[in-house]
């Protein structure tokens, strides 16, 4: 069974809103990384955040308390129109790699600090993964199955199949898939010390050298319906890999099996580490013609909204036919990459694939 994309919506560090953003992508625009320190370290990193400007206009008393990976989530999903009137006939998947980070962060330092008895009842519901789905849920009166997907980068191409698998049952109408991430100094810090940061951008896509990549926040939501102008055409299982080596091999099985028939471009997750090399090698052997264009030298690594977003991504090009170009890549590399503007003005299918850090693919095929 095939799905369609029946509505989008993203909060990023380039803004809100589906249009104003692919514009500003359209224009080369890139987010301004601002630095984030710690009181107990001196080392400073550099992080593309949501504007502040883009976080005005919901209230709730549910995000009174909540994490930002919460009010992320919210504002994206407060914007998508949910046309059943049946709140039971409506399925949640929320996608995240870190979760509430912040809150955790607080909830122990202060145990730390002052003893058990210092545990606030407050923050501990923001410590767990599956917190942001509830809230989203309560807010939007949802009252139908609710998952909770912990993954990687790919863990938002992940839900989309799961989405596929909930939808076979006929008493559901929509599926909403939702992936958010928010930043904290504890998390840069984790990724520097497992060699995938650089302290300052730009995202170098395809590079001869991993330099890294640079952390961002945000969300992204799908609505997921049986009938819609964008379908997602295939869906495959994705894999895991033991050894970084092993990514090519499982982006080349996923890819055939995606380009059974012809491609016209290739969104993907490169983003300044060993995922770029892998999805290099795999898209020269498999597809070689194919346009090839990743928007995180724009928005920076996202981790459970990543997904999402290069969903959205290549939704926006099937319907505008046309390509943002590629920032910050060497030109001197061996694929189709979309240096500049670039016009599909017969576009049929594209691909989206996905290469996380912690050993997870996934890709799936969209048609209009």
């Amino acid at each position: 069974m095939s799905l369609a994309i029946a509505g989008m919506g993203w909060v990023t560090p380039l803004g809100t809103g589906i249009d104003s953003v692919w514009e500003r992508l359209l224009q080369s625009d890139e987010a301004s990384a601002t630095t984030i320190s710690e009181e107990f370290a001196d080392r400073v990193y550099s992080v593309f955040r949501v504007p502040d400007s883009a976080l005005k206009g919901i209230s709730h008393p549910r995000l009174r308390r909540a994490s930002a990976i919460s009010r992320f989530a919210a504002l994206e999903s407060a914007g998508l129109k949910l046309e059943s009137q049946n709140a039971e006939r409506i399925a949640l998947i929320f996608a995240t790699s870190n979760g509430g980070v912040s809150y955790t962060k607080r909830f122990y330092h202060e145990i730390v600090s002052t003893g058990v008895q210092a545990a606030s009842p407050l923050l501990f519901p923001e410590t767990v993964f599956n917190a942001p789905a509830s809230h989203l849920a309560a807010m939007l009166g949802m009252t139908g199955a609710t998952y909770t997907l912990v993954g990687d980068g790919a863990v938002g191409l992940a839900a989309i199949t799961m989405a596929e698998e909930l939808m076979a049952n006929e008493s559901l109408d929509y599926c909403l898939v939702v992936g958010s991430e928010e930043i904290d100094w504890l998390l840069c810090d984790a990724y520097r010390r497992w060699r995938f940061l650089r302290l300052a951008p730009p995202i170098e896509p395809f590079s001869n050298q991993n330099r890294g990549m640079i952390l961002s926040e945000g969300a992204g939501a799908i609505v997921l319906a049986r009938d819609g102008l964008v379908t997602i055409e295939r869906a495959p299982p994705g894999g895991y890999f033991n050894r970084r080596a092993e990514a090519e091999t499982i982006l080349r099985r996923i890819l055939g099996d995606l380009s059974q028939i012809e491609i016209d471009f290739v969104i993907s997750s490169a983003n300044g580490t060993f995922v770029d090399h892998a999805e290099l090698q795999a898209l020269q052997e498999v597809v070689p013609n194919a346009l090839v264009y990743t928007g995180k030298p724009a928005f920076g690594e996202s981790g459970g909204a990543a997904g999402l977003w290069q969903i959205i991504l290549a939704a926006q090009a099937l319907h505008s036919k046309e390509l943002p170009p590629v920032l910050h890549a060497d030109q001197s590399v061996r694929l189709r990459l979309s240096l500049s503007r670039t016009p599909v003005p017969s576009v049929r299918r594209a691909i989206v694939l996905g290469c996380g850090l912690n050993q997870q693919t996934a890709g799936l095929r969209l048609a209009v």
